[in-house]
Formats: structure tokens, sequence, C-alpha cells
């Protein structure tokens, strides 16, 4: 379901500042400003400060992870067999959980919490979860726009069970549109570069992102019309 359109603006991403990740501050978190942004290559973070604005980064160095470079240990494997991933069904608990105050560089508050909440409603969230047992285990959740899944954050409580939550996303993306789908992890790290992604150029990026936009959503994240979660899928 496509909300109403955001008031705000945020510029033309041609003209951001090439050497600050940092591009906008302010906006709110509305289901119609979050899309814009996405759309423009854009996400939000909170400043850490009660009562300051929202702030948006457009990372100079972007993390993505190609779809054919999944790098899958012997030992990732034995563990995929091992959990059950399932999507959509625990969309909440895994946002949640990944916004567990305990965490170190917790950043997930209560306005996220909820405007997020609001874009799974809406069809335009989704958590990918690992499960043993009938036990949550892992996951992660993110935002899906045509070809475009913007990874949001992910958690795991068993050995391996949020890198079998990636595997299970990378696995319902590749389809006939993979080479131009875009999954985008926003920053990469030591432990995300361990499992494919890479660092591209901002322009590279956006060039990227305006490809995969007008994409068809990957079949393996689409809910039904009545709002039905998928059914659990090994």
């Amino acid at each position: 379901m496509e909300p109403p359109p955001s008031p705000w603006a945020f510029g033309d991403p041609a003209t951001y500042d090439p050497h600050d990740d940092l591009v906008a501050i302010g906006a709110d978190l509305a289901p119609g400003t979050l899309l814009a942004a996405y759309r423009r290559g854009l996400f939000p973070m909170p400043s850490g400060s009660p009562g300051d604005p929202m702030y948006w980064f457009c990372p100079v160095r972007r993390g993505v992870l190609p779809l054919g470079g999944l790098v899958v240990s012997r030992s990732l494997r034995r563990s995929c067999r091992d959990l059950e991933v399932r999507v959509d069904t625990a969309f909440a608990e895994v946002l949640d959980a990944c916004g567990d105050p305990t965490r170190p560089q917790g950043w997930i508050d209560e306005d996220i919490r909820a405007a997020y909440l609001r874009l799974y409603e809406l069809g335009w969230a989704h958590s990918v979860e690992t499960w043993r047992d009938g036990e949550l285990v892992g996951g992660l959740y993110g935002v899906a726009i045509g070809g475009l899944f913007a990874g949001e954050s992910m958690f795991h409580r068993a050995r391996d069970a949020s890198k079998v939550a990636l595997v299970g996303l990378v696995e319902r993306l590749r389809d006939e549109h993979a080479s131009d789908r875009v999954l985008d992890v926003q920053w990469s790290t030591p432990h995300l570069a361990s499992l494919g992604v890479v660092e591209v150029p901002r322009s590279t990026y956006l060039a990227r992102l305006r490809r995969a936009l007008p994409l068809p959503p990957a079949a393996g994240l689409v809910r039904t019309a009545s709002g039905d979660r998928p059914t659990p899928e090994e």
C-alpha cells in the first residue's frame, strides 16, 4: 500500500557533500517520508540525544552485498541445515531483539520502532527469521522497494543465526532480476566484509538504485493482498 506522499524534500543527491555521510537533519518518520528517503538513497538514524531531530545518511562509501557474492563457509552451511528460516512471522519480535537496549551501540528507539512497525503493516518492511525448535534465535529486518532491499539491523541468540537469516534473504532475492537487485547494508564492517559485502561509491550506489527501484518485488518477500503471513519456509 502506497502511503500519502511526504511533505518533506530531501534535495538532489548530486548536491550532497561528497565527504560527509550525514546529508540531512529533521523531517519525520511517516511512511511516505521513509519511502521517499529510501528512494533517494537515504536512511534515518536517531542522533542519540532525546529531543534532537532525526539524522539522515547517504554514505560516501556504501556497503552492498552482491547477491552472487555471499560467502557461505562450511560451518555456516551446517548451521543452515540446523535452523528453520521464516519470513514475516515475527516482525515485532525481530525489531525488539535488534533494539535491545543492552546491545552495544543500540540505536533503535521508540520512534524508530513505531515507524517500521507501520511500514511492516503497509507491506514495505520485512523480517527474515531463524528458528530452532519453535524458538526465535536470530533474524534481520529491512525495507523492500522494487528491487531494493535496505537492511536495517540483525541479531542472533544462537551461533550463526543472523548469518542464516542473511542466507535466507539472499536466496529469496535471487530470481531473473537478481543482477539488478540491490541488497544495501548501509556501511560495511569487517564482519560483513567476511560475508561478501563490498563498498561502492555513493554515485555508483545511486545509479544502481535507479535501476533497481522499477523492478518487481521479489516473490519470496510478497505478502498476500489480505495481509496473511506466508507459510513458514525451510
